[in-house]
């Protein structure tokens, strides 16, 4: 099978027939894998990500559970003084 690599926006693309996306049971917007192995790609399933709760995603970015971290304010709320223009507040 032969297939063309084509432009896509600023990228380029590589369309896969449906039948071979059917005999792999892949489907549209499914996760992929792509290696270079040689002078070839692989292309696999990929892994499915595990959900992860927002407390779970907290825990992993700042290190600590997230009932411990309290509230998280980085800077103080900025005044843009008077408006201008439509803007409707």
């Amino acid at each position: 099978m032969v297939a063309a690599i084509q432009t896509w926006g600023n990228s380029q693309g590589l369309r896969i027939p449906k039948t071979v996306l059917a005999s792999l049971r892949l489907r549209e917007n499914d996760r992929v894998e792509i290696e270079k192995v040689g002078n070839c790609l692989q292309i696999r399933a990929a892994v499915p990500r595990q959900h992860r709760t927002l407390e779970e995603r907290l825990t992993a970015f700042y290190g600590k559970e997230a009932e411990a971290l309290g509230r998280i304010d980085t800077e103080p709320e900025v005044d843009w003084g008077k408006s201008e223009g439509t803007e409707a507040w």
